[in-house]
């Protein structure tokens, strides 16, 4: 009888209140009327994102293998576009001559293909986390362009040919430029020679004709690398070379590069007619440690200081109010040219597993991502799609 009363008595408060029943979530007395019903009721990222552009994240081996169901259901709930953040480039994937680790690989595409999610693979050819095998024969000497085209060949034929029809996008080449537009001087440049670009490409393509494939690179707001990068794309358009869109990495901070610069060069790629879309999105509220340390160079490392973590425990109230502010100015602009911008995907799920922690200073704190480190979405992202 008491059980029924005190029910009664909370109808009754609910009434007055005008306050909706529960749908499923949870009555609790220290948290609010009804837990989890906000949440529940509250739109997905990519939801919101429906009439831009798609919304995507990076995925590690970890988070694909660990076996943290609510890790992917955030995932698959919140974005409908995945890139490997590690797990397809060569070093993990083929760290041996004829031996490959597929199993992570394996579990990502599987993943994308029970959720319907795009899915993007993340890289052929770059001059990072590529074993040294791959351009030095058994003496350690480097081997002849013949045979590092082969071991190319051979890798792609492998690796792409085995998610054939089943990855819809690859980044084919990432950062082959240096910061003043020129070409990176790689050993895949130095043993292939300039055409190394070109001929990826063409072996991406023969091996999943359907799949889109991309260049990727930083600083692309900068505007002698966005220029190099415009006369790359466009020799490779007038050789007939099947190129389909440009990975802006987009690692910014918090007032750089300029809203300016980044419409400047959105205009500048619009003119070759190919899929513009920000690949690696993140915002940093650190320092870099020095005036020239933008981009993205995992080369740089600096030794810690305190100056260089300055919120080690929490971020202040005042930067999170910049960090809001700034996301709704890139935001503002990528929601204006909705019509050319294909994806935005964040480069990370959480600040918890963001590489800035680690880049350029190591064991440090950043907050660069939309869900902080207890995986909670951060206020300002249900409104980043009508930033204006």
């Amino acid at each position: 009888m008491k059980l029924l009363i005190s029910l009664l008595a909370l109808s009754l408060i609910i009434t007055a209140c005008n306050i909706p029943p529960p749908s499923d979530g949870q009555y609790s007395g220290d948290n609010g009327l009804f837990e989890g019903n906000t949440e529940a009721q509250e739109a997905s990222i990519h939801t919101n994102f429906s009439k831009h552009f798609m919304i995507g994240t990076a995925v590690s081996a970890k988070q694909i293998l660990g076996g943290d169901r609510s890790t992917l259901d955030l995932i698959k709930k919140e974005f409908n576009a995945i890139t490997p953040e590690n797990i397809m480039k060569w070093e993990l994937i083929h760290p041996k001559p004829n031996v490959y680790e597929f199993k992570a690989a394996d579990a990502l595409v599987n993943f994308a293909e029970q959720n319907d999610i795009f899915l993007v693979g993340h890289t052929l050819v770059w001059h990072h986390m590529t074993p040294d095998w791959i351009f030095k024969d058994d003496a350690g000497k480097y081997v002849s362009r013949e045979v590092l085209l082969g071991r190319l060949e051979e890798h792609i034929n492998a690796v792409v040919g085995r998610y054939k029809n089943r990855i819809d996008a690859w980044d084919v080449v990432n950062e082959a430029l240096n910061d003043d537009g020129s070409l990176r001087e790689s050993n895949w440049l130095k043993i292939i020679g300039e055409d190394y670009i070109e001929i990826a490409f063409e072996m991406a393509a023969k091996a999943a004709p359907n799949a889109k494939l991309y260049y990727n690179d930083y600083s692309l707001t900068e505007p002698k690398k966005r220029r190099g990068a415009v006369r790359l794309i466009g020799s490779l358009q007038a050789k007939g070379v099947k190129i389909d869109g440009i990975g802006f990495q987009g690692h910014y901070g918090l007032t750089w590069p300029s809203l300016n610069k980044l419409e400047d060069s959105i205009k500048a790629f619009e003119k070759l007619g190919i899929d513009i879309f920000i690949s690696e999105l993140d915002v940093s509220v650190l320092p870099r440690g020095g005036e020239n340390q933008l981009g993205a160079d995992i080369s740089l490392n600096i030794e810690i200081e305190d100056k260089l973590n300055p919120y080690p425990r929490r971020l202040p109230p005042v930067i999170e109010a910049k960090l809001a502010r700034r996301y709704h100015e890139i935001f503002a602009v990528l929601n204006k040219h909705r019509d050319i911008i294909s994806r935005v995907s964040v480069w990370g799920l959480s600040d918890e597993n963001s590489w800035l922690n680690d880049w350029p200073v190591k064991e440090r704190t950043d907050y660069p991502l939309l869900f902080d480190r207890q995986m909670k979405k951060k206020s300002f992202v249900s409104s980043l799609h009508l930033a204006k």
